[in-house]
């Protein structure tokens, strides 16, 4: 089983949100998947969308142990293809043949990725992302924020990434 998987999800992948990802994908030499690369549809209570790209990359993603889900703060919440990607999560629950999957989510450990124009990382933002580990089984491992208000500045956040690095390495 691979240790630690990416997921991001941001309006611009070469942004903030994908430099950090990229700083910290290349010390753990990690895969970084990009959600906008992806068809994923939103959920539907039919199940409509059960062929597009969803199924096959939790399949994936569920072979690794912990999942960094990257996302930038907008609007005091992640962003819309990284909502769209874990409300796909109910696929799980309500899809009596993929509950397996979604007990296979049970034990992962999720970590958070974020920039924003903010000092602090707002709590309903980190509180989306923990909550929703929690129902699901998963633990969580911690969060890496940094304020991009002046632009990606990353020299006085580097302590910072270099604890969640090592975190990650240490799991």
């Amino acid at each position: 089983m691979q240790k630690t998987v990416a997921v991001i999800g941001s309006a611009r992948r070469e942004g903030n949100t994908g430099k950090l990802i990229d700083m910290i994908a290349k010390v753990l030499t990690i895969e970084v998947i990009d959600l906008n690369t992806k068809n994923i549809s939103a959920f539907d209570y039919e199940h409509k969308n059960i062929e597009d790209d969803f199924l096959p990359l939790m399949d994936h993603i569920l072979q690794h142990d912990n999942i960094i889900f990257v996302s930038p703060v907008y609007w005091f919440s992640m962003s819309a293809p990284m909502k769209i990607f874990i409300d796909r999560f109910s696929d799980f629950l309500a899809v009596e043949d993929l509950k397996p999957q979604g007990r296979a989510l049970r034990g992962k450990v999720g970590y958070v990725v974020a920039t924003s124009i903010s000092k602090e990382i707002d709590d309903s933002f980190l509180d989306a992302f923990t909550k929703t580990f929690d129902y699901l089984g998963m633990g969580y491992g911690g969060c890496i924020h940094i304020n991009c208000e002046n632009g990606f500045q990353v020299d006085s956040y580097q302590n910072d990434i270099n604890n969640f690095i090592a975190k990650l390495q240490s799991s």
